[in-house]
């Protein structure tokens, strides 16, 4: 009897440690994909539901022979299982859609699914991101003093990895995924937490600097994005290049945007050998350079040019200058972009009134247009990002048949205001962030993030019970998730007369 027949009788017999400790015995040279495989099950079958470590083994174990066990019932639903009890159901979804695909009509895979899509609909969190960035930033004020003794050494080949390790750890107290810069400007030092381009990540990087304890700020300055600067060079593999040695031609787009075309001799070498390498280099100065918000907020297009073009160009260094002389008001921090960064948008709506959520919007406004798009698109990676954060974001319906005569219009922006204000009175300010609305053919609809979802959820359904309409749900900007039913004036209406 070989060692993998000897592991599924134990399995049988539910002697799990049994398979834990044979399969760790053997060298690692000697692990093969169906051995890792069955000690992947074991760690998931021997795992209690707060046992992360076992799962998190589980999925290492999984994930290097992804591409050997393709189509594969058994793998696809162990490292589903794993993800499930990690909170990750966005992925144990995905696998377990994978193994019913394998298993056609497998119960318990249908049932994991079912259980998936119900968390989804409605997350729960151990810690809601707004817990989490309370446990960051008290832990930030333990660990701050310490930081600064290790960045004031002078020796910072050997202190540098500890002091990005001690800063990250507990910066992952809040996120599951961040990106940071640590530095000294002369008086104080910096935190400089970047969004690396993405505009949804803004919202939540916003929310944590904007709960900063009071104390910390004595020593730190807590940046949003990358600061504009001049003057700087940018090396990489040998590569060296300076914002005075770039060609820029600049064409306005709109009142807000400019499409930047750039040119450099320097690195023409590069762009023929490693393209990816020179765009990023040329993107990264001009981040620099414009700083990372103003960045974000108004480069509507990217281009590297393989020769200049006919026309006058400036250089990188005079960009801020020449979008200012273009009449852009160029946003100097995040805070101000996300409140002036509404975006009015009209689609052509469904008048089916059995279509998904939202598709019967006609007009609407949002800050978060990559929440929008995915949403419409049927995908979830910007959801995917924030949920693995304790964060939510959706929004609430309502039908708008209830609302009649002359000032129709204005009474349904009236009621979406009074809910936006009711909430956040009940909730508290730092449970939601509103990002816009929009009108449907049969409903009316409120956008936002909820940072504490409960909370969030509650005060709305206290609006909802006392206001005219006759239902209100709640729906994740999954499209492929069910809504959650707040308030259903017949069932209420029932229970009082019971």
């Amino acid at each position: 009897m070989d060692l993998l027949e000897q592991c599924r009788i134990w399995n049988e017999n539910d002697e799990y440690q049994k398979i834990i400790d044979a399969i760790e015995a053997i060298p690692e040279s000697e692990l093969t994909p169906e051995l890792a495989s069955e000690l992947a099950r074991a760690y998931n079958n021997a795992a209690d539901v707060e046992d992360k470590e076992y799962f998190e083994k589980s999925v290492s174990l999984l994930k290097p022979h992804e591409e050997y066990f393709e189509g594969d019932h058994c793998w696809n639903f162990r490292i589903a299982y794993a993800y499930y009890y990690l909170d990750q159901e966005e992925l144990a979804l995905h696998y377990f859609e994978n193994a019913l695909e394998a298993r056609p009509g497998d119960e318990d895979t249908m049932e994991m699914i079912k259980a998936c899509r119900s968390c989804l609909a409605c997350p729960h969190f151990d810690k809601s991101f707004r817990e989490r960035t309370e446990e960051a930033w008290a832990a930030f004020v333990k660990e701050e003093a310490e930081l600064r003794s290790l960045m004031d050494q002078k020796d910072q080949e050997q202190g540098g990895n500890r002091i990005l390790k001690k800063c990250g750890d507990i910066l992952h107290l809040a996120f599951k995924d961040i990106a940071f810069e640590l530095g000294f400007n002369g008086t104080k030092y910096e935190l400089i937490l970047t969004p690396e381009g993405d505009r949804a990540k803004l919202f939540e990087l916003v929310y944590f600097r904007c709960h900063v304890p009071e104390p910390v700020l004595e020593y730190w300055n807590i940046w949003v994005g990358r600061q504009p600067g001049h003057g700087f060079g940018l090396h990489r593999d040998g590569w060296e290049v300076s914002d005075d040695e770039v060609q820029v031609w600049a064409e306005k787009k709109d009142e807000q945007n400019v499409s930047l075309a750039l040119y450099c001799e320097k690195l023409l070498p590069l762009l023929k050998e490693k393209e990816e390498m020179a765009w990023w280099m040329l993107y990264t100065l001009t981040d620099q350079v414009l700083g990372e918000i103003p960045a974000i907020a108004h480069i509507y297009g990217f281009e590297v040019l393989k020769e200049p073009k006919e026309e006058q160009s400036i250089i990188l260094t005079d960009l801020p200058r020449e979008m200012e002389n273009m009449g852009i008001t160029v946003y100097k921090d995040a805070d101000s972009y996300l409140e002036n960064c509404y975006s009015a948008y009209e689609l052509e709506p469904s008048d089916d009134p059995e279509s998904d959520w939202r598709l019967d919007v006609f007009a609407g406004a949002t800050r978060c247009i990559p929440l929008l798009n995915e949403y419409l698109n049927n995908e979830s990676s910007v959801m995917d990002a924030f949920h693995k954060d304790g964060a939510v974001p959706g929004f609430f319906c309502y039908p708008t048949d209830d609302f009649t005569g002359e000032e129709r219009a204005k009474n349904m922006l009236d009621f979406r205001d009074a809910l936006e204000e009711a909430v956040l009175e009940k909730a508290g300010e730092d449970a939601v962030t509103f990002l816009g609305g929009a009108s449907g053919l049969y409903c009316g609809y409120l956008d936002f993030i909820a940072w504490d979802l409960p909370a969030v959820m509650d005060a709305a359904r206290e609006f909802f019970e006392a206001g005219p309409t006759a239902w209100a749900n709640f729906h994740t900007f999954r499209r492929n998730v069910s809504a959650v039913r707040l308030y259903y004036r017949e069932e209420a209406e029932a229970e009082t007369e019971e």
